[in-house]
């Protein structure tokens, strides 16, 4: 299977707001777009999706054009898109109605989304149960008189009925709406800002669910501001800014092509004059810990001769690529 975007653009009047964005995936895995507010990325993935008309290019699915019928997509859409007044098992299951899932079936599949995302209290009616008792005992200091309090035991038990959308939390919609995404065991899942509004507990969940996808052959397409989380699961990337791609490809060539500049130290003893003196970047230093950045591995190794000839122990020398914060930072910055 493969997906290829070839120069999708898109036009309001004279206003390009997606300008000749081109990519494919020919394996599975994850892709990422990115950019700042208003690049371009929303406005991409609704083109791709057919839900947005294009006025230039194409996006095939094995050789044939992409839409809901050649291809079993999820899609976690970035705004909010449940019904708030509705019942949330109703609304799931005409979701799931629509993308062809049924019957016990669906059902079944309810269940397991709703376990594997901790949404079950929300939308399915439960007991909660209140069970108290109190045994003790008390002087009557005025009377001299002792009073024996006997066991008592009370229990409250009380029907709980599920959640309608306008009574959760931003992050808990998040996750029903992923739910809802995934009901029809999609091939291509395209997720538009899903870890927006998640705490790190629900972060890791959906992360292990991420997970299972790739490992299960998917194709997903991620748009995200955590710039993290992209480089802890995308494997290749386009970066938009100005309607137009900046940097695109493979994310580990594309950090490779910036050079190794971030140098991290750890000595024993204070090192910034010998910083100071090769001529590298000090960016922060914390209790003999340094942040330096460098021109490259020549500059880098040279601090590090001068180090070691000057009998100082090194504890840590760790030179690395930019990181993808910074590689954004870099080129969509200004």
């Amino acid at each position: 299977m493969s997906l290829i975007v070839s120069n999708l653009t898109k036009k309001y009047g004279s206003k390009t707001v997606v300008d000749n964005i081109s990519f494919e995936m020919n394996e599975p895995g994850v892709y990422a777009l990115l950019g700042s507010n208003g690049a371009g990325k929303t406005t991409s993935i609704r083109m791709i999706l057919g839900m947005l008309e294009k006025n230039g290019g194409e996006v095939t699915w094995n050789g044939q054009p992409l839409n809901f019928d050649t291809c079993n997509i999820g899609y976690l859409a970035e705004e909010r898109g449940l019904y708030p007044k509705y019942s949330l098992l109703d609304q799931i299951r005409y979701f799931g109605n629509l993308r062809g899932v049924t019957g016990k079936e669906l059902d079944k599949r309810i269940k397991y989304w709703a376990k594997r995302l901790k949404v079950e209290e929300y939308i399915y009616p439960h007991f909660e149960g209140v069970e108290s008792g109190k045994i003790g005992s008390a002087n009557n200091v005025n009377s001299g008189k002792k009073s024996l309090f006997a066991s008592r035991r009370t229990a409250t038990i009380k029907k709980v009925k599920p959640k309608t959308a306008d009574q959760l939390s931003k992050g808990n919609q998040q996750k029903i709406q992923f739910l809802i995404a995934m009901l029809s065991n999609p091939d291509l899942i395209v997720l538009d800002e899903p870890f927006s509004g998640l705490d790190p507990v629900n972060t890791d969940i959906l992360k292990d669910v991420v997970r299972e996808q790739i490992a299960n052959g998917k194709y997903i397409i991620m748009s995200s501001h955590q710039m993290e989380v992209v480089e802890e699961f995308c494997t290749d990337i386009t970066i938009l800014s100005r309607a137009k791609a900046v940097v695109s490809g493979n994310l580990n060539e594309i950090k490779k092509s910036y050079g190794r500049v971030n140098l991290y130290i750890k000595t024993e003893v204070d090192i910034t004059d010998y910083i100071n003196k090769a001529g590298v970047e000090l960016v922060n230093e914390k209790d003999k810990e340094y942040t330096c950045k460098v021109t490259g591995d020549e500059q880098a190794n040279a601090l590090l001769r001068t180090l070691i000839d000057n009998n100082i122990t090194v504890i840590r020398f760790d030179l690395s690529e930019l990181s993808l914060h910074e590689i954004f930072v870099k080129e969509v910055g200004a």
